[in-house]
């Protein structure tokens, strides 16, 4: 009678100790679901917001007046003085735009918010006012914009590259557009 009492307990003990690690490992692997999901609904968030703008054409350059102009078309020295850049927002909402220039081995960013700030270096298109007086914001939800921005002292002949990328809830999307190889804008007088 002694030995099958025992017998018992050891059967016991072990069907016990196998409950134990079914249900740690089932803690375990609950533990890591909900700090899985926590982050990728986090994230599904940003994704889903750049992934309908960077699949669609809401936020673009407008290659009509996408160009810049050389010192030496207008009396100065080799290099160009300016570049304009026109920017189009259809029925999106965004934070801000990145707007990099890239020249001659060189690359500025300029960054465009919602609300208007003098910029130093840059104006509106057609403003009769001087460099740094124009305020500088992005354009309204379907609407447009065209800047200048004076890029004096640079030697680069040319512009190389005009590409944009928005931000939204705080985080960078992807190029959204991109203009290769920069017209001189007198090319585009017609």
């Amino acid at each position: 009678m002694i030995g099958k009492k025992s017998k018992n307990k050891k059967a016991l003990s072990t069907v016990v100790a196998t409950v134990i690690i079914i249900l740690l490992t089932m803690a375990a692997i609950t533990i890591v679901w909900v700090f899985v999901k926590n982050i990728v609904n986090e994230n599904k968030d940003k994704v889903e917001s750049c992934f309908e703008v960077e699949s669609s054409e809401k936020v673009n350059l407008n290659p009509l007046y996408t160009c810049y102009t050389n010192k030496s078309e207008v009396g100065g020295d080799a290099g160009f003085e300016e570049v304009q850049f026109s920017i189009n927002i259809a029925d999106v909402e965004i934070d801000s735009l990145v707007v990099a220039i890239e020249f001659g081995g060189e690359s500025r960013s300029i960054i465009l918010n919602n609300t208007p700030v003098q910029k130093s270096n840059m104006k509106m298109y057609n403003s009769a006012n001087n460099w740094g007086v124009d305020l500088i914001a992005l354009p309204d939800k379907n609407a447009g914009k065209t800047y200048v921005v004076n890029f004096d002292g640079t030697t680069a002949t040319k512009v190389d590259l005009i590409r944009i990328a928005p931000v939204i809830n705080g985080e960078q999307c992807g190029v959204t557009d991109r203009i290769n190889d920069v017209v001189n804008c007198n090319l585009l007088i017609v």
